[in-house]
């Protein structure tokens, strides 16, 4: 499963021009379920989420997760973060799970981080949404976890440094 999430000081998600999901400071979360994902990889990218020291601590430097700092989560289904585009000019989406499989992940994974995290806010599977956010910092990192059928579990982290 694969989560962009990105800081932010604000976040929200409107679906046919009405709010469904809104957080303060927290992180908003765009999640993908890909081909080979299930439960194990959902709970293992929620709990490195809800670890994931991006917030500063008393000096600055990044030491607190979004579970210390009592952030906001917002998690927005994003099946585009599984594309293939190493070819070509249109993405593939090959590696995304099925669109019914995907929905469960996502299901599950809400569910999950609502009885785990205070405050979870989330987009609709499907859905036309349009995302809103102030970004902070900027901060944003791309956690992967692999399928367990691709061998043993990984996590890929990459940094968006802003500048």
């Amino acid at each position: 499963m694969i989560g962009l999430i990105q800081r932010v000081t604000r976040a929200s998600v409107m679906v046919d021009g009405c709010e469904v999901g809104a957080i303060g400071a927290g992180l908003l979360v765009l999640v993908c379920a890909e081909r080979g994902d299930g439960i194990r990889e959902a709970d293992a990218l929620l709990a490195k989420l809800r670890a994931y020291r991006v917030f500063g601590d008393a000096s600055g430097k990044m030491n607190c997760s979004v579970t210390d700092v009592a952030g906001g989560l917002l998690l927005v289904p994003q099946f585009t973060l599984a594309a293939d585009t190493r070819s070509g000019t249109r993405p593939s989406f090959t590696p995304a799970a099925a669109p019914a499989e995907a929905r469960i992940l996502f299901a599950h994974f809400l569910a999950q981080a609502c009885k785990l995290h205070t405050l979870v806010a989330s987009g609709i599977f499907g859905a036309h949404m349009e995302v809103s956010l102030t970004n902070d910092g900027p901060v944003t990192f791309w956690l992967q976890v692999r399928p367990s059928g691709a061998g043993d579990m990984t996590t890929d982290s990459r940094l968006d440094s802003g500048a």
